[in-house]
């Protein structure tokens, strides 16, 4: 290896022990005087300015990662509390219906029990079991029966008006027909003029059938029960007019109607009690003769 190159002062420099001893001493001489007189502040100072951006670029990554495990757990409990307020809205909303239908019922009960307390409407408050099999005979099933002494023909009405009519009873239960059941007829009156008529129920329906076209009904006017029957009792309202349709050559008006009882809604019901009519008087008859005055009128005769 050829040395000819090579400079004098790295062949005839100081020893390694003397450099070594040059260099501790010098760094303790750099410690005294930085921790004494504060010599070396500023070269820190500079260094630090000058390794700042190299520090910041080595902080990057464990930035980035902090910050995505950030987001993530944001998102994580941002979605756990979206799911426990939805839950708690859902729980909420059932209790606003649960106290809206209990309220409606509390106040369906009063309006009955305010109709029970008055003699003329004495009667049994029963709740709606279910409706009838079939959806178009228009029956309900109300909880009581002839153990709470029901029997076949009662009107039912509710806080509105009249329901319908108990048709078949048996010992828990009993079977209510509609008043817009077909076949269903009830003899009315209207409120405005006291003009009777018949009410029939067509299935979903109702309507004042064979009334002749010159009657005085609007729109509007109110049928209540005529009482005539002996069944139900007078003034209790059933339907409301809709609508009338005269035809031009017919002898009797058609009159819509719309029950005002909640026929299909009410949750209670009032069952009335059968009314008391005096007993129907016999037909009179002529007096039988005396024997005398017929034995007179046979001489006469002859």
């Amino acid at each position: 290896m050829n040395f000819a190159n090579t400079p004098s002062f790295a062949t005839h420099g100081l020893q390694p022990g003397a450099r070594l001893f040059l260099c501790v001493l010098t760094s303790l001489a750099l410690m005294v005087g930085d921790s004494q007189y504060g010599l070396m502040e500023k070269a820190r100072d500079a260094i630090s300015v000058v390794l700042y951006p190299l520090q910041r670029a080595a902080n990057v990554p464990l930035n980035l990662s902090m910050q995505v495990s950030d987001f993530f757990t944001a998102q994580a409990a941002l979605q756990q509390e979206n799911d426990m307020l939805r839950q708690r809205d859902l729980v909420r909303a059932s209790h606003l219906i649960r106290m809206t239908a209990l309220e409606q019922e509390l106040n369906q009960l009063r309006q009955l029990n305010a109709l029970s307390a008055t003699p003329s409407h004495a009667g049994i408050v029963a709740e709606v079991l279910y409706t009838g099999r079939d959806p178009f005979s228009y029956r309900i099933i109300i909880d009581k029966g002839s153990n709470n002494g029901l029997a076949n023909g009662q009107a039912v009405i509710d806080e509105h008006g009249l329901v319908g009519q108990v048709g078949r009873v048996q010992p828990l239960t009993a079977e209510i027909n509609l008043v817009i059941n077909n076949h269903y007829i009830v003899p009315v009156m209207i409120q405005r003029t006291g003009q009777r008529a018949l009410l029939y129920g067509f299935g979903g329906g109702l309507e004042v059938r064979y009334l002749p076209i010159s009657t005085d009904i609007k729109s509007g006017d109110l049928l209540v029960t005529s009482g005539v029957d002996g069944l139900y009792l007078q003034g209790i309202p059933v339907a409301r007019v809709t609508q009338i349709d005269r035809l031009s050559g017919a002898a009797f008006a058609r009159v819509h109607s719309q029950a005002v009882a909640g026929v299909q809604s009410s949750r209670f019901v009032m069952v009335m009690p059968n009314r008391q009519l005096p007993a129907v008087p016999p037909l009179s008859t002529p007096p039988a003769p005396k024997p005398g005055k017929k034995r007179a009128a046979a001489d006469s005769d002859n």
